[in-house]
């Protein structure tokens, strides 16, 4: 599916404008069509129907605006140990094998099924995410022989990183997937 198309763009919005949207198209359809073509014209916001089924079963899980601000600001309060702790739990609670990082660059080296990430966590709390950090974490990534490499941070990510994370396939969680990597886990109790 094209990313710009209007089915991708009403995946990535909330669910319920589809459903307005199906909605909305049904009832024009049996208002104004003539009687014959009703039942086509009610059944015009079926994909509209099943599109807000799909996007409503994606967003049921992820974080509320108003936890990703929680979650951001008790993170900006953390010290490194109580951080990497966290992380080290939620890491674990997903199934991988954790190794704390024997290089400069990468916080933990993480395994599952085989299948090794290089993790860089410790500049989490900078405002904005350059191009050197992702640059440090994918050279240690190529020597490593690693397949993904994940950058973690809260602040924004400059306009040059952006390109060079999606080219090298870098992963980057910011406060909406730490909130969704942290859930259940106590953020009051790690800081420090």
């Amino acid at each position: 599916m094209a990313k710009n198309s209007l089915f991708a763009t009403l995946l990535r919005s909330p669910w319920w404008v589809s459903g307005v949207i199906a909605l909305v198209l049904g009832l024009l359809g049996v208002a104004l069509l003539p009687e014959r073509f009703r039942i086509a014209g009610a059944l015009s916001g079926l994909p509209f129907a099943v599109i807000a089924v799909v996007a409503a079963r994606r967003q049921w899980h992820l974080p509320s605006a108003a936890r990703i601000a929680e979650t951001q600001q008790a993170l900006a309060t953390m010290t490194w140990p109580a951080f990497a702790a966290l992380l080290e739990q939620a890491f674990r609670r997903d199934g991988y094998t954790v190794q704390r990082g024997k290089t400069a660059g990468v916080d933990f080296e993480l395994e599952r099924q085989g299948r090794r990430m290089l993790v860089s966590a410790r500049r989490w709390k900078s405002a904005r995410t350059g191009l050197e950090a992702l640059r440090a974490l994918q050279a240690v990534r190529e020597a490593a022989d690693a397949p993904d490499a994940l950058y973690v941070g809260l602040g924004e990510i400059s306009a040059n990183a952006q390109p060079f994370a999606a080219e090298h396939r870098i992963a980057i969680w910011q406060a909406a997937e730490l909130a969704q990597a942290l859930r259940g886990l106590p953020l009051g109790h790690a800081t420090a």
